[in-house]
């Protein structure tokens, strides 16, 4: 889908207010309420827009451990990684699935309460699988980054 300059601006005041009001959205961009309002039910219609969500404070939801969990699976096939991303989707912990290029197979990101439960986990369900040739974790220890949105500005 292309985006003109309106659609562009929309969807970078939606990613930091998915609250605000179509009037508002449609004064800052330069378009009346039923012209934004119809953009934004085209851009969700097209699935440029996924779903509007609202963005949480993991830490003072006290999950206060949020680590970078490097797969490799012990078979390379497409069939290894579908049953691999099947038995972690449904984990709480695992709040993105990655499938990547390079030494290891997915990157996962995990959010915890602490490093015990991360241990845990690792230790009862992760390393369990048994498609799981090695796992490597980088602990984050700053996320000043997170939840920022997308650089719609280069989109086409």
């Amino acid at each position: 889908m292309a985006l003109d300059h309106f659609d562009r601006k929309i969807l970078t005041i939606l990613q930091e207010d998915v609250s605000i009001s179509m009037s508002s959205l449609g004064e800052r961009v330069g378009l009346s309420q039923s012209q934004a309002w119809r953009r934004v039910e085209k851009m969700e219609r097209d699935g440029v827009i996924l779903r509007r969500v609202a963005v949480l404070d993991r830490t003072k939801l006290g999950l206060t451990v949020q680590m970078f969990t490097q797969i490799k699976l012990n078979k390379h096939s497409e069939r290894a990684g579908e049953r691999f991303v099947a038995a972690v989707a449904h984990y709480p912990e695992v709040i993105e699935i990655h499938t990547v290029l390079g030494d290891v197979d997915f990157l996962l990101r995990i959010v915890t309460v602490d490093l015990d439960a991360y241990k845990k986990f690792l230790a009862d369900r992760l390393s369990t699988l048994p498609m799981v040739q090695d796992v490597h974790t980088l602990i984050s220890l700053s996320d000043e980054a997170t939840n920022r949105g997308l650089p719609v500005s280069l989109a086409n």
